[in-house]
């Protein structure tokens, strides 16, 4: 059996915040490594799904280095795209992918449960593989709600396990068994990449997680599986 590196819910906030500085200098590439590059593709979906409006503004919740906002920023054109998130390494390991834009794109601090933004703010939202680190889902959700304009739309990229069982199995093996190896190899941190297997095991499957979108206030909730389905999209409607 594994040994638990999953924190309680009190510590989580300082645990997940410290690990992710740890690993801010190769998480990209252990990204690239990890997914076989198929998380680029995934964020480019994710984006296609909001279609951000021309002049619009656009938020990235828990951006990390701000793979989204690349993404993001030549949707809007003379528009901005803003990547929040509570761990300055990532953000500072991001500056030089948004540095063309421009001022375009921005990162700005902040925390997914308490998002420092008024009502109504953004016309469209993503988030990327970080539902499974905070530690109220249904808080979270509700602040991307409230920071989302009437007639906006949100889509989240997150975790999931395939229904075939024989992919199942071998997601497994892989995700537990060699993700952690990756991560030790191309990003010096094994500890952080056990936490990433065990933190998605313990993740709402994606039934679940359209019913708490629902109950934050999300409309038109759908979802789709990626990858084999080891990752799922879900899309919703703010009315």
């Amino acid at each position: 059996m594994l040994m638990s590196v999953l924190p309680s819910s009190e510590e989580k906030a300082v645990y997940v915040e410290r690990m992710f500085a740890r690993i801010a200098a190769g998480y990209d590439r252990v990204n690239r490594v990890m997914t076989f590059g198929l998380d680029q593709g995934w964020r480019t979906d994710v984006v296609a799904r909001v279609a951000p409006p021309v002049g619009g503004r656009a938020l990235d919740v828990g951006t990390g280095t701000g793979d989204f906002l690349t993404e993001l920023t030549p949707w809007l054109h003379d528009g901005l795209a803003v990547g929040v998130d509570f761990t300055l390494p990532m953000m500072q390991a991001g500056a030089v992918k948004i540095a063309p834009f421009n001022g375009r794109a921005s990162f700005v601090g902040g925390d997914a449960l308490h998002l420092p933004f008024p009502d109504d703010s953004f016309d469209s939202l993503t988030t990327g593989f970080v539902l499974r680190n905070v530690s109220n889902i249904g808080l979270a959700l509700r602040e991307m709600y409230r920071v989302t304009r009437p007639g906006g739309t949100m889509a989240c990229l997150e975790v999931a396990r395939p229904r075939n069982p024989l992919f199942r199995l071998g997601h497994r093996l892989y995700f537990e068994g060699v993700v952690p190896w990756i991560g030790w190899l191309f990003g010096g941190d094994r500890r952080a990449y056990s936490y990433l297997p065990q933190s998605a095991r313990a993740f709402p499957p994606p039934d679940q997680l359209a019913d708490l979108m629902r109950a934050a206030g999300w409309k038109y909730v759908t979802y789709r599986l990626t990858g084999l389905g080891a990752a799922a999209i879900h899309v919703g409607a703010k009315i």
